[in-house]
């Protein structure tokens, strides 16, 4: 009977993603998927600033923006004209190393996951179908039907679903997923085409037509449209051909289309599982989550899944954790899920909502609002950090503990970068540390040699209290780099009374 720590079933991002952090820290892995091979679809395309920055764990951020393409703003059009833009580099600006919007498409971000899997000894298992699991207490059993259709059984101490909205292990445990589904219906085209909505940037139409984004791949003359189709056409998307859809707001954003490479039609659903977790299953991605694709949030909402869990269980099998760890990974990324579904939701609403007020909303008061509203430097950071993910945080949560500055418990730590100084030059290592900024005790000096945790001392800097940050704290960092402990004394039994009451061991 073949025996792993953790089986892993879909190998898409998140699921690839879980398998190489887990992989990297030295937990025996399989990972499964009943497709033939990688997508060669570029289906999800944006990868959002927070997600380069934990990427830089895994190595994999520079290849990634090597590769893919960087979109300098945002244009919003109506009637033809372009009536805003916002530029990402201005608006995130200091606030991340990575301010933009990175287009890396799904198929190629499959593939460099996958070759980097591959270079740890770890073969996605294609072909391969899970049929069945029971969770007994201390390990899951399941039955899998493998390239030649023979049977077998395995056995893992942990089962993790990363198989889609269509989800087989949600299905299994009979989690609920409730929610609802969009009345239009969505469909994503990779074409060539020309234009002035052709110039590496993203492009949004607000007009009365058809909600329409053009998304720029690397390749000159080459762009993702993502619209909706409405009225009687919508009513078998399957059907639907790229003939089919309104070229309406195509003609409003002066889209001129060549070659259509890839077309598909669907429809999008708004649901949250009940449960992440359920005994020694968990569910990430789409399984556990689904939106709209407003703000290109999905996969980079499922790639944080898997890099929340990875680092929960690497310490529970490796004995430095009990099992109750565990259920920080739901309450932890549920609440995400719940707020991402909302904001996407209202979002889109807005975008594709009919009627006469809603027109006058978009096609008037928005182009007129938004660049006066984004002229405040408060109002650009808010709209940057959300879109980009990097306002995500676990305040408040059981793995969450004090605060110093603006800074708490459960917080992404700030980015601070001045010449050579990088805080978060450190932040590739996989496992605790702390930052102090300015001086700390010999005692905590002591503490991190004891327990092996790296401490990092940066020179004080004005630029530090800018960010947040106060003089001679100092911030635990947790394997997922987000701020587990913030404390304004140089106590060191701060630091172990958090470790004792969580039943962690550093």
């Amino acid at each position: 009977m073949n025996c792993s720590d953790v089986l892993i079933i879909g190998a898409g991002p998140t699921g690839l993603v879980l398998a190489l952090w887990l992989r990297k820290q030295g937990v025996k892995v399989r990972i499964i998927d009943k497709t033939a091979g990688p997508g060669t679809t570029s289906r999800a395309l944006a990868v959002q600033a927070r997600t380069l920055e934990l990427y830089r764990q895994l190595d994999l951020t520079q290849a990634i923006v090597e590769r893919g393409h960087h979109v300098p703003a945002v244009n919003l059009w109506v009637k033809g004209e372009r009536a805003a833009q916002l530029p990402f580099n201005a608006i995130g600006e200091g606030l991340t190393p990575y301010p933009f919007l990175q287009i890396f498409p799904q198929d190629e971000h499959e593939q460099l996951l996958v070759e980097r899997l591959e270079q740890l000894g770890t073969r996605v298992e294609r072909n391969t179908e899970l049929l069945a699991f029971t969770d007994h207490g201390n390990l899951v059993s399941a039955r899998l039907r493998g390239p030649s259709g023979r049977e077998e059984q395995c056995q893992a101490f942990y089962l993790a679903g990363c198989d889609g909205a269509r989800s087989t292990v949600r299905k299994t445990l009979g989690t609920g997923f409730p929610g609802g589904t969009y009345q239009q219906v969505f469909y994503v085209a990779d074409v060539d085409a020309s234009g002035p909505a052709l110039d590496g940037q993203l492009h949004v139409d607000l007009d009365e037509a058809d909600f329409l984004a053009v998304f720029p791949l690397a390749h000159s003359g080459r762009a993702r449209l993502i619209g909706t189709v409405r009225d009687e056409r919508a009513e078998h998307p399957e059907n639907l051909r790229f003939e089919d859809v309104s070229q309406r707001a195509m003609r409003q954003l002066k889209v001129e289309v060549s070659q259509v490479n890839w077309f598909s039609a669907y429809r999008v659903h708004h649901r949250v599982a009940e449960h992440f977790r359920q005994g020694r299953v968990f569910l990430l991605g789409d399984a556990a989550h689904v939106h709209s694709p407003a703000g290109g949030q999905g996969m980079n909402t499922g790639i944080g899944d898997a890099i929340n869990l990875a680092w929960k269980l690497t310490a529970v099998l490796a004995r430095k954790a009990e099992d109750s760890l565990l259920d920080s990974y739901a309450s932890e990324r549920m609440e995400f899920a719940r707020r991402l579904v909302s904001t996407t939701d209202r979002v889109f609403s807005f975008a594709t909502a009919e009627g006469p007020v809603a027109y006058l909303l978009r096609t008037r008061l928005a182009p007129l609002l938004i660049p006066k509203i984004t002229a405040f430097d408060s109002a650009r950071e808010f709209l940057f950090r959300t879109v980009s993910q990097i306002t995500l945080n676990y305040r408040g949560m059981p793995l969450s503990g004090g605060s110093a500055g603006h800074v708490h418990g459960g917080d992404r730590l700030p980015w601070v970068h001045e010449g050579e100084h990088d805080n978060f030059a450190s932040l590739d290592h996989l496992g605790w540390q702390v930052h102090v900024y300015g001086v700390t005790s010999d005692a905590v000096r002591d503490w991190c040699s004891q327990h092996q945790v790296p401490l990092r001392i940066f020179d004080w800097r004005p630029a530090h209290g800018e960010a947040g940050l106060v003089r001679n704290a100092f911030y635990l960092l947790r394997p997922d780099t987000y701020v587990a402990l913030a404390e304004r004394s140089a106590d060191p039994r701060v630091l172990q009374r958090y470790f004792t009451e969580r039943d962690l061991r550093p």
